[in-house]
């Protein structure tokens, strides 16, 4: 193992609620309605402008070009403001100490997150200095569950992807890192089947289960 692959949302810090709560507040001030739950967890791990199309789809809209651009900005508008209250002591439990521990065996670590606001949100929990690289979502031309963001970061980190474990907690997310060709960790309950090793918490990731699986990857591939 010579690369990590972080998903932010569920896994380093829990922002995943602001979105839905922005998304929410969005759609009941625009069109009066209330979304269902599904959408949060249809909405994980995937870019603004998809989470759109999710939402448009849950309540049977359509939207011209110029209306899905002003919904997308002011949702994010919405979602920032809510944001200048993360700190530190917001950085899940277990994250800090493994990032940490990474460090000090040299192994690389990338963000990739569909988040466009993936600096912002570590610059104000503290661990900007932390990652190697950050992939630019707005760079890619295809989100999650393609493989393109994890091939981006581990080719970022100048690594294989078959060199790096991936870490997510979305269904989305694990298909990207299998289709990528990475170890997959998925931190969450059972709907994460697919990934190639599963953890309920961030406080069960440590370094050795990180190596540990990633070992019994590449040999599962021999």
């Amino acid at each position: 193992m010579k690369g990590v692959l972080f998903d932010l949302d569920g896994i380093v810090t829990d922002t995943a609620t602001y979105h839905f709560s922005a998304w929410s507040r969005l759609i009941k001030d625009e069109f009066g309605l209330t979304l269902p739950e599904i959408v949060e967890e249809r909405t994980k791990g995937v870019s603004r402008e998809d989470s759109l199309r999710i939402i448009l789809e849950e309540l049977d809209l359509s939207l011209d070009k110029d209306r899905f651009q002003y919904l997308t900005n002011r949702k994010n508008q919405c979602y920032i403001e809510s944001l200048n209250q993360l700190t530190s002591e917001d950085i899940l439990p277990g994250i800090f100490k493994l990032i940490e521990e990474l460090k000090q065996k040299g192994i690389k670590i990338a963000l990739a997150s569909a988040s466009h606001n993936g600096p912002f949100i570590l610059e104000k929990i503290g661990l900007i200095d932390s990652f190697d690289t950050i992939v630019d979502p707005g760079k890619l031309s295809r989100g999650k569950p393609d493989p393109e963001i994890f091939e981006v970061a581990s080719a970022q980190l100048g690594l294989a992807p078959k060199d790096c474990v991936g870490i997510e907690d979305s269904i989305a997310g694990i298909k990207a890192i299998n289709s990528a060709g990475s170890c997959s960790i998925g931190v969450g309950d059972d709907k994460l089947s697919e990934a190639f090793q599963r953890v309920t918490s961030t406080k069960e990731l440590s370094v050795t289960l990180l190596q540990e699986s990633w070992n019994n990857f590449v040999n599962d591939k021999l």
